[in-house]
């Protein structure tokens, strides 16, 4: 997805207006994006993805990471869609792990993907004081 053109365009877009955040390479190349929503206190992650190549380097991690930094200033939520346990992209993606080691817990099923694949909400409180304590 993160070869994707059209994710290109949609990153490019949202980085203009301060929603998205970009890892890029000294190679040409993007190696990941995230789009984000702001309103607390409901925080969404609209788009989370890492090129093939970058997968399990830390860089959903480390754009997990500054999202938070830059824009969740709790108390409130962190949500995401992602597949439902069942979605057999649920495991190739690794999606559902991520987010379960970045401390979201699965809640409550959504509407299926444009693809059918069944689709469930992760969900991580904050209280405000992750921020300080994350903070170098």
């Amino acid at each position: 997805m993160a070869e994707d053109l059209g994710f290109h365009d949609a990153a490019r877009k949202h980085i203009r207006r301060s929603t998205a955040i970009a890892a890029v390479s000294s190679r040409p190349g993007l190696l990941g994006g995230l789009l984000f929503a702001a309103k607390a206190p409901a925080y969404h992650v609209h788009w989370l993805v890492v090129s093939e190549q970058a997968r399990g380097k830390g860089v959903g991690r480390a754009l997990m990471a500054e999202a938070m930094r830059r824009f969740v200033r709790g108390p409130g939520a962190v949500e995401v869609v992602t597949f439902g346990a069942d979605h057999p992209g649920a495991v190739t993606s690794g999606a559902r792990v991520f987010y379960e080691r970045l401390g979201f817990t699965a809640a409550e099923a959504v509407d299926p993907g444009p693809e059918g694949g069944s689709r469930q909400v992760f969900r991580l409180v904050v209280t405000g004081f992750e921020r300080r304590r994350d903070r170098p």
